[in-house]
């Protein structure tokens, strides 16, 4: 199983809790190019794609805002909904039109606290796109402002 694969909420999550967890969704769409959200915004909301290309990207000073990742079918849109003080630490954009659901944090949140079971497995999930995340964001600084990039290549 490839990483990106535990990163999809259908292998990450086991069905029960999958489908307590789509009981909270609502079906949403973004139009191509709207930004989701930015970073260093309140983050009160999380997504799960449906179809479409999301992008994640970091702002760099002075530079371009860099793309970390592109985001598709069933992956996590927004993981700081989950950690204090809940504020964006990247940004989104719809990159085609994007299907997604779209899930408030705090139902979410509370959900967890009154399930343990549940709790652990969204958390888990969330600690893997992180573990992911980190690792794509690394990657990719260190293509664009290394001297030699990050050897991945090699």
């Amino acid at each position: 199983m490839s990483t990106l694969s535990r990163t999809r909420v259908a292998t990450a999550l086991p069905a029960a809790y999958r489908s307590r967890l789509m009981e909270l969704a609502r079906e949403v769409n973004f139009a191509e190019g709207t930004r989701i959200f930015r970073e260093g915004g309140h983050a009160d909301r999380f997504w799960i794609v449906r179809s479409g290309t999301v992008t994640l990207d970091v702002h760099v000073p002075g530079r371009r805002a860099a793309v970390i990742e592109h985001l598709g079918a069933g992956e996590l849109v927004g993981c700081s909904w989950l950690f204090m003080p809940h504020t964006w630490r990247l940004s989104a954009e719809a990159m085609t039109p994007v299907r997604a659901y779209e899930f408030e944090a705090e139902p979410v949140r509370v959900l967890m606290d009154a399930d343990p079971g549940f709790g652990s497995a969204v958390g888990h999930w969330v600690g893997q796109v992180l573990a992911h995340r980190l690792q794509a964001a690394r990657v990719r600084l260190l293509d664009l402002y290394a001297p030699y990039g990050s050897g991945s290549y090699l």
